[in-house]
């Protein structure tokens, strides 16, 4: 417990900063309602980015962080996947719409998610490699178990932010174009519950390791 007290601490900052905000005194605007109808589909594009890349970490192994072919599609800005897809979406089909928005957020954000997984892991050559494709598996799978909590409580606020390039791309309502609407417009209170949400999300994704004796 000792361990989480500096950053508990942030995150009260945090909120009291929220809250005290001058608010309304700069802002008369008030934001739009919460986007629930934005909860189902971003709840699915955010379940795919935190189970795809360690899927592919664990089958590909640390020799992932230096794929050519990765690099290739980690190269181009994260707009340009959201713009290309755009350019070639038909006509007839009307507006893009979720599929569309997930589609970009993925191909924009996994590849270099993958690679920070795969180069955080430690090497597999000559041990445990070694031992056969078991041992080397059992390995990267106690890795990754440690390493995940800490990776989804550092990008998941991320991934959130990050998304509102494409939900203004494709015009679409989400969360993170929700947050930067509360923070243009000083909402004290949806503030402070966003902030409460990054903050239990960070609780809930600290690994419960004992004190080492």
């Amino acid at each position: 417990m000792s361990r989480a007290l500096p950053g508990l601490a942030v995150w009260v900052a945090a909120l009291a900063l929220a809250w005290l905000l001058p608010g309304h005194l700069w802002h008369a605007a008030r934001p739009a309602p919460f986007p629930l109808e934005a909860l189902g589909p971003a709840s699915l594009a955010l379940g795919l980015m935190a189970a795809l890349p360690p899927l592919l970490v664990y089958f590909a192994g640390p020799s992932l962080a230096r794929r050519r072919s990765l690099s290739a599609l980690e190269a181009p800005p994260d707009l340009a996947w959201a713009l290309l897809l755009l350019a070639l979406w038909p006509a007839a089909a009307g507006p893009p719409g979720w599929t569309a928005w997930t589609a970009a957020l993925l191909a924009a954000s996994l590849p270099s998610e993958a690679r920070w997984l795969a180069s955080a892991l430690p090497p597999e050559s000559p041990f445990p490699q070694a031992w056969g494709a078991q041992a080397a598996r059992a390995s990267r799978r106690r890795s990754l178990a440690r390493l995940l909590p800490r990776w989804l409580a550092a990008r998941l606020p991320l991934w959130l932010t990050a998304s509102l390039v494409v939900e203004r791309v494709f015009g679409l309502p989400g969360l993170g174009s929700d947050w930067m609407a509360r923070v243009i417009a000083r909402d004290h209170r949806g503030l402070a519950l966003w902030i409460l949400a990054f903050a239990l999300l960070w609780i809930a994704a600290r690994p419960l390791e004992r004190e080492a004796a």
